[in-house]
């Protein structure tokens, strides 16, 4: 029983050195103290806040330690409980305090505990400088503080990396609330994890591709069929009404004025040996041939009839008058 008892001793004069040595290791990572577009609280406002994160790799409950942007707590003549009176406390019941290695923790400030655990009383003044302070359990002990000058709308004064001792100040496109201010591969996963918790937004994202992409084969392929339906209705009536040869027309055609120039010359010939040849002869041969010529040529169109005009008794002027008449 006495060996139980010492260790038990020895125990609890260890454990607050253990936690001490634990808490040390909470940094205050990133601040932003004008949030327009930033991330919301649970009931969508944008809020200043301020990021904690735990740099070690063993687990750290930051529940109890207090947060304060009032430097006037530094002011060694105040007792614990006046510098209490002047900070905001971390509350219990929130399993979220209790912090692993390298996760993160966001703090809403102007807030009412009443709204949240994450909700703390401190105050900070858009566009203005302020000081943040993160105190131990007791009130006493400072772990962490950083001075924070006047930022930007969605700027935040944040950590190279998680624990650095080296602050920058990030634009609106690179704040990093909820996780690693290391920009890497992981980093990007986290943030989406941290914007789109439920996964509605990559959802909706992946939808949209799969159907922009279905919409575009849908104009593709239906353009595609309209050009197959115009080259086959070409081809139908090509094979419909197909033209005839212009080369055995015009090769018919000279076969033809050739024999009536060699018939002609023939006769023309003869006649003028034999001399007694009437010229109505003549004419006749040649407007023989030539109403073969225009029988051979007529409607090489496809498709096309050509009717000429002849004049008969019923068109006939003096037919027309007596009638008139």
């Amino acid at each position: 029983m006495k060996k139980i008892g010492l260790l038990l001793a020895i125990l609890a004069c260890i454990s607050p050195d253990l936690f001490a040595q634990g808490a040390k290791n909470i940094r205050i990572n990133e601040v932003m103290t004008d949030n327009e577009s930033s991330i919301v609280d649970e009931f969508g406002n944008h809020k200043a806040w301020i990021e904690l994160c735990n740099a070690s790799f063993t687990t750290v409950n930051i529940r109890g330690m207090y947060i304060t942007t009032d430097k006037s707590v530094l002011n060694e003549d105040l007792s614990a409980p006046q510098r209490q009176a002047l900070m905001s406390l971390i509350p219990n019941g929130d399993e979220s305090t209790l912090l692993s290695g390298n996760q993160h923790f966001i703090l809403y400030c102007n807030g009412n505990p009443k709204d949240g655990s994450r909700h703390i009383t401190a105050k900070i003044t858009e566009g203005e400088p302020v000081w943040v302070a993160l105190y131990d359990g007791n009130g006493v002990e400072l772990i962490d503080s950083v001075t924070v000058p006047a930022l930007s709308v969605n700027q935040s004064y944040a950590r190279e990396k998680d624990g650095s001792a080296n602050w920058v100040v990030r634009g609106s496109k690179n704040v990093t609330p909820g996780i690693a201010n290391t920009p890497n591969i992981n980093n990007k996963i986290a943030r989406t994890k941290a914007e789109d918790p439920h996964g509605f937004a990559i959802t909706i994202l992946a939808m949209g591709t799969v159907f922009s992409c279905l919409a575009l084969l849908f104009v593709f392929f239906r353009v595609l069929g309209l050009i197959m339906d115009h080259i086959n209705t070409t081809k139908k009536i090509a094979n419909a009404y197909p033209l005839k040869p212009v080369t055995s027309t015009i090769t018919t055609t000279a076969k033809i004025g050739a024999e009536v120039l060699d018939t002609t010359g023939k006769l023309m010939k003869d006649g003028l040996k034999l001399k007694g040849i009437d010229k109505k002869v003549y004419i006749a041969v040649i407007a023989m041939a030539i109403k073969q010529y225009e029988d051979d040529v007529h409607d090489v169109e496809s498709g096309i009839i050509s009717i000429k005009p002849k004049s008969t008794t019923w068109n006939a002027p003096k037919f027309n008058n007596e009638i008139k008449k």
